[in-house]
């Protein structure tokens, strides 16, 4: 229903900032979108402020209260500017600053360093856009106590956010993500220090990429390998984004040769004109890579997102055609090849261990635990994979994890997910298989033998409004009184509800305590080893269904039949849930 009007509520919000302290651009925005009626606009805009969540900023770009502008941003600097001043009182605070290629990063990365430099707190800004592994990398490097990324991930062109992080390199967690959201809520407009203090704002470009991909280089487990396939030819896109400045210099740096690079899509732009979605989960997104790839008969494609964190990767099927691999696919191939180079060559040890979150496949942990290594779970989220390695330092070693949503992390450099690195061990992969006589896909095929054969999808439902939130809560609810025995002819043996804290075994009826924080999702894990979790977003009206179905696969000749089989039994086994 289209709004007539403006409540007397935001029509007081709005007087407050034709009439405040906002410049004049600012007003003349205002005061056109009233000039115009535009009721719609005008509400979205003020109807609430812009929460600074446990992930820090993410909304549209645009004026007022509830949008992503220079006042909202220097809102949740100052307020981060005073947790970290309460938290270490009397002494120096640095921290690092970068952004990604997304409409308004510059100025908002700049709006970043002279809130902080304002606050007496030295600023390690980069001078130009890089990667979000990067950020985390040179917080550690430089003894930063926080940091802040300027993107929006892979949203859309209209959005931009903004990502904040504590002294190890990971994104903020408990408690400090509630006490800096406490800050930022505290604050009125007049208390944020927008002036600047160009002494404490430091460029740190190219000291720090080198570094980071002098280090990174360090980490490749076969260069042997890579010499004889330095001609591996590999096609990459950076999707527009911030994986240009550091992706090809990374493959060149440890030993390929053969890169070519999508040109329509290489030059950063916040418009991201060639895709609808930024985002390599999507095939869109993917399109114009894989047809180049297609024309040079290549051996892999590769894209990043706008900051670089995730990864979507092709390769030849079985058949000699390109398919675009899934992330828990392409996780699975990374933790077995990193875990069984390093047996191979005598460097895995009984305190070495994998990560991956509650909602990505369990052919990880089969994985792990073939190798005699430990897989830990952590909640959805990769600041909680960074959280573990932050709590296991000197204790284990982590050296590999990911998500279903095409994030990994190999090595312990950084402490959140880094397509940078990954392009490169997914690379050094590749050319190892391929030295074998193998491609990727018949890689991934024989864990399938040896393990089981486990297929994903991900299915979302969308309700809008608050009619829909409210729909979303019931279906929650439904599932925990009434749950299901059986999915696709499949009995259900436990039921795992991290909201309650409480794993049910449905054959015996008893129960164990789940030793995670609270988290509304439900998972219901089958005899056969396959499981359905069901996730309500956090940033979305959507409700997400994990699918991961398990059969055993004998010969790869049986392949395609056994993927036919896992389809079916994945739509059976949603069809009952959805009953």
């Amino acid at each position: 229903m289209a709004i007539s009007t403006l409540d007397s509520a935001i029509k007081e919000k709005i007087d407050q900032w034709l009439n405040g302290n906002y410049d004049e651009s600012t007003k003349k925005s205002i005061q056109r979108l009233m000039d115009n009626e535009d009721w719609e606009e005008l509400n979205d805009a003020f109807y609430k402020e812009l929460s600074f969540g446990t992930g820090g900023l993410r909304g549209i770009i645009g004026v007022g209260t509830n949008r992503m502008n220079i006042y909202t941003v220097g809102k949740a600097t100052q307020g981060l500017a005073n947790y970290l001043k309460k938290t270490y009182p009397d002494q120096p605070i640095s921290v690092a600053v970068s952004y990604d290629s997304r409409n308004m990063s510059i100025n908002f990365a700049q709006t970043v360093a002279d809130v902080f430099s304002a606050n007496g707190i030295l600023v390690y800004l980069f001078s130009s856009l890089r990667p979000t592994p990067e950020l985390s990398f040179a917080i550690r490097e430089l003894k930063c106590q926080s940091g802040v990324m300027i993107t929006a991930s892979h949203n859309p062109k209209e959005y931009n956010g903004y990502k904040a992080y504590w002294n190890d390199g990971g994104q903020l967690i408990s408690p400090h993500d509630k006490n800096v959201i406490d800050e930022v809520s505290a604050l009125a407009i007049d208390q944020i220090q927008f002036g600047k203090n160009p002494a404490l704002i430091h460029h740190i470009d190219n000291e720090v990429d080198q570094l980071y991909i002098n280090k990174l280089a360090s980490l490749s487990l076969r260069p042997a390998v890579i010499k004889q396939e330095e001609q591996l030819k590999i096609v990459y896109s950076p999707i527009h984004g911030t994986g240009i400045t550091l992706v090809p210099k990374v493959l060149d740096k440890w030993g390929f040769r053969n890169i070519h690079i999508v040109e329509t899509q290489a030059n950063p732009d916040g418009n991201f004109p060639t895709v609808i979605y930024p985002n390599p989960e999507e095939e869109d997104a993917m399109s114009i890579g894989l047809q180049e790839a297609i024309q040079l008969d290549a051996d892999l494609l590769l894209a990043t997102d706008p900051d670089a964190d995730r990864v979507g990767v092709a390769v030849k099927n079985l058949a000699g055609e390109f398919q675009l691999l899934n992330g828990n696919q392409i996780g699975s191939l990374l933790v077995d090849y990193v875990l069984s180079s390093k047996k191979e060559l005598g460097n895995l040890f009984p305190t070495d261990y994998t990560c991956k979150t509650i909602v990505t496949t369990n052919l990880i942990s089969d994985i792990a635990r073939s190798h005699n290594v430990q897989c830990y779970e952590v909640l959805t989220g990769f600041k909680y994979i960074g959280e573990l390695m932050t709590n296991l330092l000197n204790k284990e070693k982590f050296l590999v994890g990911g998500e279903e949503s095409y994030g990994y992390l190999v090595g312990d450099l950084v402490r959140d997910k880094d397509a940078v690195v990954s392009c490169a061990f997914i690379a050094e992969m590749t050319a190892y298989y391929k030295s074998q006589g193998k491609s990727l896909f018949e890689a991934l095929v024989d864990l399938y033998i040896k393990h089981g054969f486990y297929k994903e999808k991900l299915i979302s439902l969308t309700k809008k409004g608050q009619s829909g939130a409210e729909e979303i809560k019931l279906m929650m609810q439904k599932l925990r009184t009434e749950t299901p025995r059986t999915l696709g002819g499949t009995a259900v043996a436990l039921l795992k509800d991290y909201e309650n804290g409480i794993t049910t075994d449905l054959t015996t009826n008893t129960q164990e305590v789940i030793s995670l924080p609270k988290s509304d999702v439900l998972q219901f894990v089958l005899t056969d080893g396959s499981v359905v979790s069901a996730r309500p977003s956090g940033t979305e009206p959507k409700i997400k269904f994990y699918c991961s179905a398990k059969l055993p696969l004998d010969a790869i000749e049986n392949y395609q039949k056994i993927s036919e089989d896992l389809d079916q039994k994945i739509n059976e086994m949603m069809n009952d849930l959805l009953i």
